[in-house]
């Protein structure tokens, strides 16, 4: 597996410099990294299955460096939710800890886990390591049904942070950094009150990010304490929509998907771009009951596919275990009135 993989390890994503960086600065127009190119040998499925935690940890980890001569880059509007998120964090924290360092703290996994180039990182990115078939439709129907377990600039995944959130809420920059930021925060002051040191501390709070495990967070923690560049056209979910979709007798907030309009990072909305395949555009919505689920819908005009495809995940359980996969009964596009309408 480890031989498999090495050529696709140790490719790292390039992307071009912009002019200046400043603490929080003016902002500079978005850039976006090509994919890597993808490796086309084949391990086996009972090598795939049984390796395949262990390869996905090292694929994150060699990818997980930005290149010091590559500048750090974060969507304007993100960052404003991220910055403010973090300063309220401070503010309430049980420890004493500046605004800036809290900012920095908050947002220095998500070049690692997302954007190693040091490009703008994606709110709707979509993780490309997990290759368990589980994932994907059990009959096959279109290549680009297929369920991303980990999500958006945190990659908050199902099987951890991410399990009581839905797709379009992880991709949620301003939902995702007010959840994020206190939980951040408080994990490096139970340390810092514990008697750790403030490096420690910080490799303690970030303990939930794979990518964090070798250095690399510290490394753009310390490099974003001295500014950041903001870019322009990232957006609050790196170019997913709110729309309104009927579904089921009844009308529903929902979000519209779609890879090839992400905005910032977007090297993992390539085919080629991990691992795993890339899903279709895809609809989410949260349906409450006795306990809330995550739905995730593929219209067959988007997917390819000879009917409607959904994937349910409750909230609390793993997507890798856990997801009900059927054929979609019907959904309407109200925004945009496509779909069965």
């Amino acid at each position: 597996m480890a031989k498999r993989s090495r050529a696709w390890i140790t490719r790292l994503i390039s992307v071009a410099t912009v002019g200046c960086v400043a603490a929080w600065g003016a902002a500079a127009p978005a850039t976006s990294a090509p994919p890597p190119e993808p490796s086309h040998d084949v391990a086996s499925d009972d090598d795939a299955a049984a390796a395949d935690d262990a390869t996905a940890e090292a694929l994150k980890l060699a990818n997980a460096w930005v290149p010091q001569n590559q500048q750090l880059r974060f969507g304007a509007e993100p960052l404003r939710y991220a910055r403010d998120a973090a300063r309220q964090a401070a503010d309430d924290a049980s420890c004493s800890i500046s605004h800036n360092a809290a900012t920095a703290m908050v947002i220095a996994m998500t070049w690692p886990e997302v954007s190693p180039s040091g490009a703008a990182p994606s709110p709707m990115t979509l993780s490309r390591y997990d290759t368990q078939p589980a994932l994907g439709d059990p009959q096959n129907r279109a290549p680009g049904l297929w369920f991303h377990p980990g999500i958006g600039m945190w990659q908050l995944d199902s099987a951890g942070l991410g399990t009581n959130y839905t797709a379009a809420q992880a991709m949620d920059s301003r939902y995702a950094a007010n959840r994020m930021a206190p939980f951040i925060v408080n994990k490096y002051c139970t340390r810092i009150n514990s008697g750790a040191s403030p490096a420690a501390a910080r490799a303690h709070a970030w303990t939930d990010w794979v990518a964090c495990r070798q250095g690399a967070c510290e490394d753009t923690y310390q490099r974003a304490l001295s500014g950041v560049t903001p870019v322009d056209g990232v957006d609050r979910r790196g170019g997913t929509e709110i729309r309104r979709c009927w579904y089921q007798g009844a009308a529903h907030d929902c979000a519209f998907v779609d890879p090839a309009r992400a905005q910032g990072s977007n090297w993992w909305a390539a085919p080629g771009g991990g691992r795993s395949p890339i899903a279709a555009p895809f609809y989410v919505i949260r349906l409450t009951g006795e306990r809330t689920v995550e739905l995730r819908y593929w219209l067959s005009r988007d997917s390819g596919a000879s009917t409607d495809v959904e994937a349910r995940r409750p909230f609390g359980v793993n997507a890798r275990t856990g997801l009900t996969w059927r054929t979609g009964p019907g959904l309407c596009d109200l925004t945009a009135w496509r779909g069965d309408c």
